[in-house]
């Protein structure tokens, strides 16, 4: 779930892709399982994910994470336009990583504009708002069927969209090393004048009692949201100098824990993701 070094304007919709057609009439959708979380996340599973073997998801998984590798330096292929793209790549700070839940009837909505016709199959595991709003997004919606089968949405409004087609193609998505964890859809956008909305999301086996994030070379860890064998993420990161056009901005690193405590997986040190490409 490294952010690649896109440009500013454009790099969450890179990384997610066109949104999807979708259809136009607002569709049923069961509500009723809907789990809503706030806050800064939760430490624990509250829902027994019974497509959980830790073993090996249906489908040829992606040869590539779902974004580009990230770079603490300037735009891939290009040279630095300011100096501030050379400067220390972890010179930023965390500002905020607290979200609200999104109502249910909303929930519903942003499903139905997200999924179209197929949105009465699935019922949300973790559905919330984002610490600030970008061009593009203010939320995230994770949802799951009766086969496992996961979907993400990117919120604005009561309106959600998905770039995958179909949606539950980020169930065929990269394997950490280890494979407790699976990446779905991540991605990084300017949120007003010097901060940057950073969003990701993921699956995680049933070993996994804590997900926590981290960003660039810093150690501090921060809290997902998890429900349903699904997690989330959202932060929002502002660079202590100007950033230039091509600012990369720090890679976000998950960690998963069991429940005694010790670490069963830390993105930082999975090949996958550290090997020179």
């Amino acid at each position: 779930m490294k952010i690649g070094p896109e440009n500013d304007g454009a790099s969450l919709r890179r990384s997610w892709g066109v949104p999807l057609s979708v259809a136009a009439g607002v569709t049923a959708v069961s509500v009723a399982a809907v789990v809503v979380l706030g806050g800064t996340g939760d430490a624990r599973p509250r829902v027994a994910d019974r497509a959980l073997s830790g073993g090996s998801p249906t489908g040829a998984a992606s040869p590539t994470p779902s974004t580009t590798r990230g770079s603490t330096s300037g735009g891939v292929g290009s040279a630095p336009t300011s100096n501030h793209e050379t400067s220390d790549p972890d010179a930023f700070t965390i500002t905020k990583t607290t979200t609200t839940p999104i109502q249910a009837g909303t929930v519903a909505k942003v499903l139905s504009s997200c999924l179209g016709a197929e949105a009465s199959r699935y019922h949300a595991v973790v559905a919330v708002r984002t610490p600030v709003s970008s061009r593009d997004w203010d939320g995230v919606v994770v949802a799951v069927n009766s086969s496992g089968q996961y979907v993400q949405c990117a919120a604005k409004g009561d309106k959600g969209s998905s770039p995958d087609s179909p949606p539950t193609f980020i169930n065929d998505r990269l394997w950490g090393t280890g494979r407790v964890i699976e990446y779905f859809d991540s991605g990084r956008e300017p949120a007003g004048k010097g901060q940057y909305l950073m969003v990701g999301a993921g699956h995680y086996t049933s070993d996994v009692a804590k997900i926590t994030v981290s960003y660039g070379g810093k150690p501090k860890q921060y809290p997902a949201l998890m429900a349903g064998g699904a997690f989330v993420y959202a932060a929002v990161l502002s660079p202590d100098t100007p950033p230039g056009p091509h600012y990369a901005g720090p890679s976000p690193y998950i960690h998963a824990y069991d429940a005694s405590g010790k670490e069963l997986y830390n993105q930082a040190k999975d090949p996958k993701f550290t090997s020179t490409q």
